[in-house]
């Protein structure tokens, strides 16, 4: 395996969930072992039961260091973060020891990227209520990943071959997305965006649409005044800088024209905003990625699926593209090509 390939760390997530069973089926696409050094980061036993519940042979390679991982696709490199010892047909029923070991994959994950021993972190999804049971008061990963880097200001990208979306307000309820939308969010957000996208994805002058926050971006106030009072200035400001974006543009165009050609990504004000057009045209292969860490870390774009965990029907095409673009943008920002 040549040694420029990025060592790419993936988080098994929820143990109770899908996690392990799509780990397993996207590391048998041996195209993936082209692009990186895939390494998992969970729990010996559980990933052991989704072999069997998946009809896979692959030998599981227990490894204390991502340096001592054999990197080959006729196996599966694993550094055991837990010992969890669960019943292989018990599923969907997550417990405060699965959400300390599910906070334990990615802690570590992070730590060894930090630490220059992996060179991205490809996360499977986890359970919040599970987290926080365990003690971790945390929306999701993106908000552990913040803390734990050290990183005051980022944003959360969807992005798919024909869409990227990034959210300014992220999980929180629709009534207080207003309240929480002020020039100087919007500004950062937009600043982010424009710097991920050329360091991470590589554009020299990438393009960014604003979408408004209200019907019609406002109808010049008639509708919302928060496109003249908080969104425009902050468009104007990052034009003033150098960037290329327009805005705010109608919500119910902006994505159309997205989707075809004439924008780089989105830039939404809240959560469902941009989640609704993007899944709908990357249900299955979208990636969630966390701009502004000092870290790569990419993710699926769909959760722990618990009604169908533990049955082998989960799809694995969200992480393998997850895992793609963290290999393409650890290549891209480490110049391992």
């Amino acid at each position: 395996m040549p040694q420029e390939l990025p060592i790419v760390g993936i988080t098994m997530g929820d143990p109770m969930g899908i996690g392990p069973e799509i780990i397993v089926k996207a590391l048998a696409h041996q195209s993936l072992y082209k692009v990186c050094r895939p390494i998992v980061l969970g729990d010996l036993q559980r990933l052991a039961t989704a072999l069997e519940q998946t009809g896979r042979t692959t030998q599981l390679h227990a490894i204390q260091a991502p340096a001592q991982g054999r990197y080959a696709p006729d196996g599966i490199d694993i550094l055991a973060c837990s010992e969890l010892a669960l019943p292989p047909d018990i599923w969907g029923r997550p417990t405060r020891a699965t959400g300390s070991a599910m906070v334990a994959y990615v802690l570590t994950a992070i730590e060894l990227t930090m630490q220059k021993q992996l060179q991205a972190v490809v996360t499977a999804p986890i359970n919040k209520a599970a987290m926080q049971l365990a003690g971790y008061q945390f929306n999701g990963h993106t908000e552990i990943f913040a803390k734990w880097t050290q990183t005051a200001k980022y944003a959360m990208m969807l992005a798919g071959d024909r869409l990227r979306v990034v959210l300014v307000t992220i999980h929180m309820a629709l009534a207080r997305v207003p309240h929480r939308l002020n020039t100087t969010i919007i500004s950062e957000t937009i600043q982010i965006t424009h710097q991920a996208l050329k360091d991470r994805f590589g554009l020299t002058n990438p393009r960014i649409a604003v979408a408004g926050l209200n019907p019609h971006a406002g109808e010049a106030g008639l509708f919302g005044s928060e496109e003249q009072t908080f969104i425009l200035p902050a468009v104007t400001a990052a034009q003033k800088a150098g960037i290329n974006v327009t805005g705010p543009l109608p919500p119910d165009t902006v994505f159309y024209q997205a989707l075809n050609g004439g924008y780089d990504t989105v830039v939404c004000m809240y959560h469902d905003q941009g989640l609704i057009p993007f899944k709908l045209a990357h249900f299955d292969d979208g990636v969630n990625t966390t701009l502004g860490l000092p870290i790569i870390r990419t993710s699926v774009d769909h959760g722990t699926a618990y009604d169908i965990a533990g049955k082998g029907a989960a799809s694995e095409k969200s992480l393998v593209a997850a895992i793609e673009m963290a290999a393409q943008h650890a290549t891209q920002l480490y110049n391992l090509a």
